[in-house]
């Protein structure tokens, strides 16, 4: 087994920090969550005075155990970051300066109330960036700001990333979030499709130290399947790695399911099989993509489709795992589905090593309201005014957004407020969206750098950096491989006049509703928290219905902010306290007294109660899945005759855009390369080390080549989120290493029309050597 150099442990993390000056001096240890990334480590961080001195794995984490990747030891030096942004920003004459805080509010107020007054509320559009699903903050009043500005006109990160894995989710079991993850900890076989989690740590799989639970499932026996065109990371840790042609995932996955018909091994088990409907039908449809049939398509041997098949049916417990690599094609959302069909049929779904339901310490969707049956999911509240595509959970495709700018006419966005994102660099068609910002007669952004985006804002908000704000993984944890719930109290103190991020956004939603520069964020907080109030005291499955919710306000005490809504949503939770009826249930109370977290246990069997669906049952022939087959097996002799095609990749490093200015996390050998099979290579003239010119249908850049038999040939890769050379930024150390932004080449009108996500794998390419 080989070892990963990007892996550090609590000895061993931020080796070359200053270490701790000793017990005096105002040194002190604090305990947070890093906010970094999905896998949720525990970080124990000495302070001395108002500076961080080290940083490293808190080995008495109950989830993390002391386990740290790179990124996490560097949140002192993001703090300290000297590009990161202090003060608002103004743009005067086409320049950036920083002003005072109420002249950036006066400004806001100025502008942004105008145009919702002469051109209605849907001439302002709202981008939520990435960071924001790491955020306490963004994730409780980044509601408080849409509902104020009354938008439909709204784009996030998640149609660039996993909206087919949720909208799959909600079509089987009601909710979008009802997404079962691999129990890592219990599994015996593992098959990993489009992901590489020993570079992402995991996603929509909450599980620090992803890559020590594959390697422990292997020490005792367990097999590890990869299927990716690229030869990644975890690819090279497995016992089979099947190089599939990109975009055939539910090819693949749908001859799995025939593979299982023929040998008569359908198998879902009792206690699944009692709440299952539509499993006859699912066989039936999937029953032309057998092994040999997709095998041209896929580019994979039928023999090797055959072996995962029985692989799985064989284990004595297995799951199946896909991530964005299976998200970001045109068949995103039926591949989710099949992922979900395949560990059903193989007896593996809700069951210890299976594919099983979190029960997220703070509840969710699929915690409230009458277990086992709801009103399900469905799509279309709305259109997009120029290609009418179709809503898919309260928002719009992020690839949509340029043209609703300018070719939008009368009904066009005029103004947009970005949270926390960089879509220039993350959606496709990148120059195209880098134009249109320049349309708009408004800008804000609430953002910590000056960044791609955020150089067309007319006013950048900075809020805190991660280490002055409190942090709970509000969404994250509803997807943990355990669970464990984490509060994480701010390290530093924020800086005088500094507003909090809560406070920055609900002010902001307060200013777009009229109320003016001066509006009090408290309004929408106290608005808020007797919304949440109020609902749970009228929901007949709520642990407080009937109370009286005055009494429940006053309990909450008078802390403004994420700690209070945080302690009503853990106290209502699944094992909340329920002020005062279960009293040593879960409440911030409890989890301020646990600085190391506290752990409620392995994941159990949650079917039937967890369904949200109409008929109670998981709806696993839903009508808008089994229609999309027809459309899957026709594009299989496109998939036969494939072009060269373009897929991207991530590195542990440098997840994200807004890492890319941290030195110690950029550093080294570039790797912002374009890969390609030493066979395509010699075809079209390439070396290593020269330049190719990559061509799609939208775009053109020249990248510095990685000959490399770590992709399939007709396959060439780049990374994600570089591009850091445009003008008017304020980013040092990225600009040094701007490499190429890959979705120059991503096509905006590419999407999965089941959920409206971009195609940013198996992208139509053509090379040459420049």
């Amino acid at each position: 087994m080989g070892t990963d150099h990007d892996r550090l442990d609590a000895d061993h993390a931020d080796r070359d920090a200053e270490p701790a000056s000793g017990a005096g001096g105002g040194t002190r240890t604090a305990f947070r969550t890093c906010p970094l990334c999905e896998a949720g480590c525990g970080l124990e961080i000495t302070v001395k005075g108002q500076q961080v001195v080290r940083i490293r794995g808190d080995q008495h984490d109950v989830f993390s155990k002391g386990f740290l990747c790179p990124k996490g030891s560097t949140l002192k030096q993001l703090h300290d970051d000297p590009d990161r942004l202090r003060m608002p920003m103004v743009k005067r004459d086409g320049v950036h300066v920083e002003v005072e805080w109420d002249e950036a509010w006066h400004l806001i107020a100025d502008r942004l109330p105008a145009i919702v007054h002469d051109h209605g509320r849907e001439a302002v559009a709202v981008y939520l960036g990435n960071p924001s699903a790491h955020n306490l903050s963004a994730m409780l009043y980044n509601r408080s700001l849409l509902t104020a500005l009354g938008t439909r006109r709204r784009f996030s990160a998640s149609t660039v990333d996993q909206m087919p894995r949720q909208v799959a989710a909600g079509y089987v079991f009601g909710t979008p979030v009802t997404v079962p993850v691999p129990d890592l900890d219990h599994t015996d076989h593992l098959v990993v499709i489009g992901a590489n989690p020993y570079a992402s740590n995991g996603s929509l799989c909450t599980a620090p130290d992803f890559p020590g639970r594959i390697e422990a499932m292997r020490a005792r026996g367990g097999t590890l399947v990869v299927v990716d065109p690229r030869r990644s990371r975890t690819a090279e840790e497995a016992d089979l790695w099947l190089p599939i042609r990109p975009g055939t995932d539910a090819l693949f996955l749908a001859a799995i399911v025939t593979t299982l018909a023929e040998d008569g091994r359908i198998d879902p088990g009792a206690h699944v099989a009692a709440h299952l409907s539509g499993l006859d039908e699912v066989v039936a449809a999937l029953a032309p993509f057998t092994a040999d049939a997709v095998a041209q398509a896929t580019g994979l041997d039928a023999s090797d489709i055959r072996r995962v098949a029985r692989g799985l049916a064989d284990a004595e417990s297995g799951s199946v795992y896909g991530r964005i690599g299976t998200c970001t094609t045109e068949f995103g959302t039926t591949t989710s589905w099949l992922i979900d069909v395949v560990n059903i049929v193989t007896g593996n779904l809700d069951r210890r090593g299976g594919a099983m339901f979190a029960l997220p310490v703070a509840g969710g969707a699929s915690t409230r309201g009458k277990p086992g049956k709801g009103k399900g999911f469905s799509i279309g509240r709305g259109n997009t005014q120029v290609r009418k595509l179709p809503e898919v959970m309260g928002e719009y495709p992020a690839s949509a957004m340029a043209e609703e700018i300018t070719d939008a006419g009368d009904d066009r966005i005029r103004a947009l407020i970005t949270v926390a994102g960089n879509p220039v660099l993350s959606t496709p068609n990148s120059v195209q969206l880098d134009s249109a910002l320049d349309d708009l007669d408004f800008m804000v952004s609430v953002d910590i750098y000056l960044n791609e985006t955020t150089r067309h804002a007319d006013v950048i908000l900075p809020p805190p950096s991660q280490l002055q704000r409190d942090h709970y993984d509000v969404l994250l944890l509803q997807f943990a491989v355990r669970n464990v719930a984490n509060y994480s109290e701010a390290v530093l103190d924020r800086a005088d006049g500094q507003p909090d991020e809560w406070e920055i956004l609900a002010k902001l939603g307060l200013i777009a509703a009229g109320l003016g520069p001066d509006a009090d964020p408290a309004l929408a907080d106290d608005a808020g928290i007797r919304s949440l109030v109020d609902h749970s005291v009228a929901d007949p499955g709520s642990p407080v219905h009937g109370r009286d919710a005055d009494e429940i306000v006053r309990a909450l005490g008078d802390e403004p902010g994420p700690a209070r809504m945080l302690d009503f949503m853990l106290q209502t939770g699944p094992y909340g306290a329920a002020f005062g009826a279960r009293p040593d249930g879960a409440s911030l109370a409890l989890l301020r007294a646990n600085p190391h977290g506290v752990d409620f246990g392995a994941l159990q069997p949650r079917l039937p109660e967890i369904l949200r669906t109409p008929s109670g049952t998981i709806e696993l022939a839903h009508p808008v899945l089994i229609a999309d087959l027809e459309r899957l097996r026709d594009a299989m002799p496109g998939f036969e005759a494939q072009p060269l095609v373009l897929v991207g990749r991530r590195h542990l490093r440098s997840n994200n855009s807004w890492m890319h200015n941290i030195e110690v996390l950029v550093k080294g050998k570039p790797r912002c390369t374009l890969q390609v099979h030493p066979d395509d290579a010699s075809r079209l003239g390439l070396h290593d080390g020269g330049v190719a010119r990559v061509t799609s249908r939208v775009g053109t850049l020249d990248a510095a080549v990685e000959v490399t038999d770590a992709v399939r040939p007709g396959v060439v890769s780049l990374p994600h989120g570089w591009g850091h050379d445009r003008p008017g930024t304020r980013m040092r150390v990225a600009t040094e290493r701007a490499g190429v932004n890959s979705n120059v080449l991503a096509d905006h009108e590419a999407l999965d029309p089941l959920s409206g996500n971009s195609v940013l794998n198996g992208i139509p390419v053509e090379v040459c050597a420049v």
